[in-house]
C-alpha cells in the first residue's frame, strides 16, 4: 500500500480522552476513532491488525477441531427467558422491541444462542463431541466505559462452545481449549498466565481466565511465589488469621459521637484496625444483605453474590436502606440486632476476641463483642485475599499483582442444556441434557493488550505476528527522482512475495516519515537514502535503536530472515 493513498491521520497529541498507553496510541496512530463512549470505528490500519488476531485465532480453533459459525446479533428475548437470564443479566443488555413489540436484545454472549443450536441440530451420542465457534461483535451496556478497547460498549468477541456427552468428555474439550489459548496468545506475543476465576453470570462449575500482567488492569491476581497457583481476587480463597485467644469480657455499649470510619475508631478507641469488624450493607434486588468482614479487609463482593445467588441487581446500601436496618446513620452498624435478611460472618472475624463493632445506634458502638455469644450469621469466606496471605495449595506467600483478562474458559456443565431441553439419545437409548463447555476472547482486547506489552516513547512496537505491515521503505527525499524509483522497485519485489509492505511516498519531509513509521510501529524500515548512489540503503527493526547500512541486493533475503 501506498500512503499517499491510505485513509491515515496521525496526531502528535494525545486526545484528553485517553488514559492509558494502548488508548493513546490507538488513537495517536490512527487505528480508531471514538463515534461515542465506549463506541469505536476501526479505522484501516487498527482493521488490519485486528483481522491479523483473528486470523491467529481461527487458525488455533481449526487446529483443535473447532468448526467456525456466525450467529446473529439480534437476540429474541425467549432463548434468554428459557435459561432464566433474561433479568438476571442485568442493565449491561441492550434491549429492544421491534415494529411488533417483540422483545429483543443486542448479544452480550451467546451460550443461549448454540444451545438452541444444539438442540435443534444434535441428537445422538454419535454426533459428539462437538465444537463450534465465531468471530464476531457483541454489545454490552457498560456503566463507565473506559480505557479505549478494555472496556468497551461494543467488542469484537470469539466465542467457543463444546458439546460433549459426558464430564470425561468435557475435561478433553477444555484441555483442548487450554493449550489452543496458550498458542495463542504466544503467537500474539502476549505474555499472560491462566488463572482461576469465577464463573459469574455465564454459570458452570469450573472456569479459568488468561491474564495480562498490566498496572492499569481491572482485575486483581492472586499469584503464588512458589508454584504455579494463581487465581483472580474474585475467585482466590482468604487464609483466616487467628487473633490471640482472651478472657470474654462484659459487652459495653460505648458513645463514639464523631467515629464512623475505621481511622476514627481507631484513634478514639486507641487500638489498631484488627480490633473492629466492619459491617458493610448492600441490596440485591430487594434483600438487605450485611456483610461482616476485619476492620482492616475488604469485602469481596463476587464471593457475596454467589453467596446471595447471583442477584440481578447489587450495590451498596443507600442511605434510607441503611436507616431502615440499623435505626442510625451510615457509619454505626453492626451485626446485634441489625434488620437483615442476609448476615454474612467472614470466617475471620470468628477467630476475634473482644472486638468492637457498631451498635446500630447513631454515635455509639459495642466494645467486647464475641462471635456466638453475642450474635450468630452464616460464615464463610467473604473477603479479598491479600499480599502475604499463604497459598491455598502449596502454603507460601501469595502476591496481588494487577491484570487484564483476554480470554476466559468455562466448565458449564448442563446449567443451559437442563434449562432449553437440550438433550441427546445416549448409547443405551436414553435422553441425556449436553454437557457443555465455553471459551471466549476478546479480539480487540487482546490487540490493546499486546500495544500495552510493546510499546515506547516512540509509539507502537507490532509483533511481527500481528503487525498491520511486515515492513515499510521510506524515500527520504520526494524530490529526488533515483530516490523514489529505487524506493518503488523495492516496494513492488517485497510485495510480489507476499509480504505486506507499505511505501511512504508522500511529500514529508524524512523526520515526519520516520515519526510515523516508529508512531504506527511497523517491524521493519527499509531507507532509501543518499547512499543508494553506492548501491546501500538503511536497515532498521521498530524493535531496536540500532540503525544498519546493507547493500540493496541483500534486503530481501534479510526482510525474510527476520520475518521467518
Amino acid at each position: 500500500m501506498k500512503m499517499s493513498n491510505m485513509l491515515m491521520l496521525t496526531l502528535r497529541e494525545t486526545p484528553a480522552e485517553a488514559e492509558i498507553e494502548s488508548h493513546k496510541l490507538m488513537l495517536r496512530s490512527g487505528m480508531i476513532r471514538k463515534m461515542a463512549s465506549g463506541v469505536y470505528n476501526y479505522m484501516p490500519l487498527g482493521l488490519k491488525v485486528l483481522k491479523n488476531i483473528e486470523n491467529i485465532v481461527r487458525e488455533e480453533m481449526n487446529n483443535a477441531g473447532a468448526q467456525e459459525f456466525l450467529a446473529s446479533a439480534l437476540l429474541p428475548s425467549e432463548l434468554w427467558k428459557e435459561s432464566g437470564r433474561w433479568e438476571v443479566f442485568g442493565p449491561e443488555m441492550f434491549k429492544l422491541n421491534d415494529r411488533n413489540d417483540r422483545e429483543f436484545c443486542l448479544g452480550p454472549t451467546h451460550e443461549e444462542v448454540f444451545t438452541d443450536l444444539a438442540r435443534n441440530e444434535i441428537k445422538s451420542y454419535k454426533q459428539l463431541p462437538v465444537n463450534l465457534y465465531q468471530i464476531q461483535t457483541k454489545y454490552r451496556d457498560e456503566r463507565r466505559p473506559r480505557f479505549g478497547m478494555i472496556r468497551s460498549r461494543e467488542f469484537v468477541m470469539k466465542d467457543a462452545y463444546s458439546f460433549d456427552k459426558d464430564y470425561a468428555g468435557l475435561d478433553i474439550s477444555y484441555d483442548k481449549m487450554y493449550e489452543a489459548y496458550t498458542k495463542i496468545f504466544k503467537r500474539c506475543n502476549v505474555e499472560c498466565k491462566a488463572v482461576a476465576a469465577d464463573s459469574g453470570a455465564m454459570g458452570g462449575s469450573g472456569s479459568a481466565e488468561f491474564m495480562v500482567k498490566s498496572e492499569i488492569g481491572e482485575d486483581e491476581v492472586a499469584f503464588c511465589k512458589e508454584c504455579d497457583y494463581a487465581a483472580n481476587v474474585e475467585k482466590a480463597p482468604s487464609t483466616p488469621e487467628k487473633a490471640a485467644e482472651e478472657e470474654l469480657k462484659e459487652l459495653t455499649k460505648v458513645e463514639t459521637p464523631h467515629a464512623k470510619t475505621i481511622e476514627d475508631l481507631v484513634k478514639f478507641f486507641n487500638t489498631d484496625s484488627k480490633k473492629f469488624a466492619k459491617t458493610i450493607i448492600y441490596k440485591a434486588d430487594d434483600k438487605v444483605v450485611a456483610v461482616m468482614v476485619r476492620g482492616d479487609r475488604e469485602v469481596n463482593e463476587t464471593k457475596v453474590k454467589n453467596a446471595v445467588g447471583a442477584p440481578v441487581e447489587f450495590e451498596l446500601a443507600d442511605e434510607k436502606t441503611v436507616k431502615n436496618a440499623t435505626g442510625a446513620i451510615v457509619g454505626f452498624a453492626g451485626p446485634i440486632g441489625i434488620k437483615a435478611d442476609y448476615l454474612f460472618v467472614d470466617n475471620e472475624v470468628t477467630f476475634m476476641y473482644n472486638f468492637i463493632v457498631g451498635a446500630n445506634e447513631t454515635g455509639y458502638h459495642f466494645s467486647n463483642v464475641n462471635y456466638g455469644r453475642d450474635f450468630e450469621g452464616t460464615v464463610g469466606d467473604f473477603r479479598n485475599a491479600v499480599e502475604g496471605e499463604k497459598c491455598p495449595k502449596c502454603g507460601k506467600e501469595l502476591t496481588i499483582a494487577r491484570g487484564i483478562e483476554v480470554g476466559h474458559i468455562f466448565k458449564l456443565g448442563t446449567k443451559y442444556s437442563e434449562a432449553m431441553g437440550a438433550y441427546f439419545v445416549d448409547e443405551n437409548g436414553e435422553n441425556k441434557p449436553l454437557i457443555m463447555g465455553c471459551y471466549g476472547i476478546g479480539i480487540n482486547r487482546t490487540m490493546a493488550a499486546v500495544i500495552e506489552q510493546h510499546h515506547d516513547e516512540n509509539g507502537i512496537v507490532w509483533p511481527m505476528s500481528v503487525a498491520p505491515y511486515k515492513v515499510i521503505v521510506v524515500p527520504a527525499v520526494f524530490k529526488s527522482e533515483e530516490q523514489m524509483k529505487t524506493a518503488e522497485k523495492l516496494y513492488n519485489e517485497i510485495k510480489a512475495l507476499g509480504i505486506e509492505v507499505l511505501l511512504d511516498d508522500r511529500n514529508e519531509r524524512a523526520g515526519v516519515k520516520f515519526k510515523d513509521a516508529d508512531l504506527i510501529g511497523i517491524p521493519i524500515r527499509i531507507t532509501v537514502g543518499k547512499k543508494i548512489a553506492d548501491g546501500e540503503v538503511e536497515f532498521k527493526l521498530r524493535s531496536s535503536s540500532d540503525i544498519e547500512t546493507i547493500s540493496l541486493d541483500s534486503v530481501i533475503d534479510r526482510i525474510k530472515k527476520e520475518i521467518k
